[in-house]
């Protein structure tokens, strides 16, 4: 069967879980949310990606501790010990996926792309990153949650890129790995792919109805044409 193709000018691309493993980020922001609530002996993996999970949906997240019998403001304690540990290892502890480096320079021989991640992080400091990690130099615009009133599902960090790149956002396609890419794409306008390397599974993503769902990122360019 012919794969069917994308016309597209330009790529949003998601950073976590689609172009880089933050696994390891998501362990030491678990150990240090559990050793928050007094749980130092506890470092339960599948909670501390639950926990990602519903962040990234704007869920709450009480209930996953209801087996530990903890007070009503766990979330308030558990939280900012999470997100500070994630955001000090991210920089250190995620690499990127098997041979996404090869797969971008080629992506970025025909189409613009641009970085758009759901990290409230300053831009310098994501740009400082993806340098260390040998891939900056095929995006020519980043864009972070800091950079916009409102992130994913909003659609803005993705008007704002395609506007960047001086790209109609119908010619531009968001490429991630979660439920709100695909839902930020969908309002902007946007074609959407779905990879499953992050922390959302097949039937999860396809229940979002993207254009395509696709095992990694180095399956994209079988999929793609450049627009005229």
């Amino acid at each position: 069967m012919v794969p069917r193709k994308l016309r597209v000018k330009a790529l949003l691309i998601d950073l976590d879980g689609t172009i880089v493993d933050s696994s390891e980020a998501l362990k030491e922001a678990g150990r240090a949310g559990f050793a928050a609530i007094g749980l130092d002996d506890v470092n339960d993996e599948k909670i501390a990606r639950e926990v990602a999970r519903r962040l990234e949906q704007d869920l709450p997240i009480d209930d996953l501790f209801a087996e530990f019998h903890l007070s009503e403001d766990v979330e308030e304690r558990f939280l900012p010990a999470y997100l500070n540990a994630y955001y000090s290892a991210v920089i250190t502890k995620s690499k990127p996926f098997p041979r996404v480096k090869e797969t971008l320079q080629s992506l970025s021989r025909n189409f613009k792309l641009a970085l758009i991640t759901l990290r409230y992080a300053d831009r310098e400091q994501v740009i400082d990153e993806l340098t260390h990690l040998g891939i900056k130099k095929h995006f020519q615009v980043v864009v972070t949650a800091l950079d916009v009133d409102k992130p994913k599902p909003s659609p803005d960090a993705l008007l704002s890129a395609a506007s960047k790149l001086n790209t109609p956002i119908t010619q531009c396609a968001i490429v991630g790995d979660s439920i709100v890419d695909v839902q930020a794409g969908e309002t902007a306008g946007a074609k959407t792919v779905a990879v499953l390397t992050g922390l959302f599974g097949q039937e999860e993503l396809k229940q979002q109805r993207p254009d395509l769902v696709i095992k990694d990122i180095n399956s994209l360019p079988g999929f793609l044409e450049k627009a005229g």
